[in-house]
């Protein structure tokens, strides 16, 4: 089942305990973020501490139901210029509830080389990410099958990455 408007938002909304997320890409193509990435590279940068948005009012929230929204991003260095970017909103968004850790797999082998991008709603349901090459969404398909595999996959990204801003010490990411 593809899943795209209210569906795919319901899931956000709907999770009783945990939303969670895998990324592997190093760009991902958003139309939204287009004005924002124009900015960034021209030298822009947001403040963190004072910055807010929809999204992390969103975290707030989750936290304040008893609930946890986190990821884990797979990167190999030199970061592209859309992880600088991203990372940019990282910093807000740990600070705003979200458990964000990165797998650095630069000087090392990727331990999920072969597994897409996928979110997972209370270690239950499952939904796919589809990608077109060059980082532009082209699909959400809700997984049909048994989630343990994905399970496995959420424990082996928290086993072998460390927390955002323990990754980013030292890194001059806000260049």
């Amino acid at each position: 089942m593809l899943l795209d408007g209210e569906e795919w938002e319901a899931r956000f909304i709907g999770f009783r305990s945990e939303a969670w997320r895998l990324e592997t890409l190093p760009v991902y193509r958003v139309p939204q973020e287009e004005e924002e990435i124009r900015q960034f590279l021209a030298g822009e940068r947001i403040d963190p501490h004072a910055y807010s948005d929809e999204y992390t009012d969103d975290l707030k929230r989750v936290r304040r139901e008893g609930k946890t929204k986190g990821r884990v991003h797979i990167v190999t260095r030199p970061l592209s210029e859309y992880l600088r970017y991203e990372f940019m909103y990282y910093e807000p968004h740990v600070w705003a509830g979200e458990d964000i850790r990165i797998m650095d797999v630069t000087d090392r082998e990727n331990p999920l080389a072969d597994v897409q991008d996928f979110w997972m709603f209370d270690r239950s349901e499952v939904v796919l990410m589809h990608y077109a090459s060059d980082g532009t969404q082209i699909g959400r398909e809700l997984y049909e099958g048994d989630p343990e595999p994905y399970r496995e996959y959420q424990r082996i990204a928290l086993a072998e990455s460390v927390p955002f801003e323990e990754y980013v010490k030292g890194l001059d990411v806000r260049t």
